[in-house]
């Protein structure tokens, strides 16, 4: 009976991913991309799953010099679009192709998801200034000249003004979309998000 409790406590469930020529349709990585990046998702995931725990831990050695802790959650969040706490290599790679290779309405898609932190379909200016808080502690907040508090907010009060375009305090995609496309500043600084994802 200990040995078959033993057995039980030690089974990992493992996620069975679907096939390589599944995820050759439906993201736009080569064959060889997807072996190597299945490889390391499996070396860190043994499981088949990635959670947000490892996903953090991962995320934050490639930004050692700053505090990666809360962009990578809200990175993960918005991967995570069943919300179920994890991610399987199949919906990690198609959002990091959406990212990657998307279409430009696709990773302004993704970024409006980062910043609808809830997921209630609208951003408030309360999400957007900790989504940008948590890219600045991902940077790295010893820059110089120091990055200061009021800054960041000044920052997201005058971009938050842009994006919401009927001036009812809250921005939804639509706006969200309209706005990126219609002015290149904004589409060019919420694009560099996917640059340091």
């Amino acid at each position: 009976m200990e040995a078959e409790l033993e057995e039980i406590e030690n089974h990992v469930v493992r996620h069975k991913p679907v096939g390589i020529n599944t995820l050759l349709r439906k993201t736009q990585f080569s064959r060889k991309e997807l072996q190597i990046m299945y490889q390391g998702f499996k070396q860190e995931c043994p499981a088949g799953t990635l959670n947000e725990e490892v996903f953090k831990e991962i995320y934050c050695k490639f930004f050692p010099q700053g505090d990666a802790t809360m962009y990578a959650q809200l990175v993960f969040r918005s991967f995570d679009r069943e919300h179920n706490g994890s991610l399987t290599f199949e919906q990690f790679i198609q959002s990091l192709s959406a990212l990657t290779h998307g279409s430009q309405n696709d990773k302004l898609s993704w970024a409006f998801r980062l910043y609808d932190i809830n997921g209630d379909g609208i951003v408030t200016r309360g999400e957007m200034l900790k989504v940008v808080n948590a890219i600045y502690d991902l940077l790295g907040r010893n820059t110089e000249p120091p990055i200061e508090e009021s800054t960041t907010s000044d920052h997201v009060e005058r971009v938050f003004r842009r994006l919401d375009l009927n001036e009812d305090g809250v921005i939804t995609l639509d706006e969200f979309l309209e706005a990126c496309q219609n002015d290149p500043t904004i589409c060019d600084s919420l694009g560099k998000l996917t640059t340091i994802l």
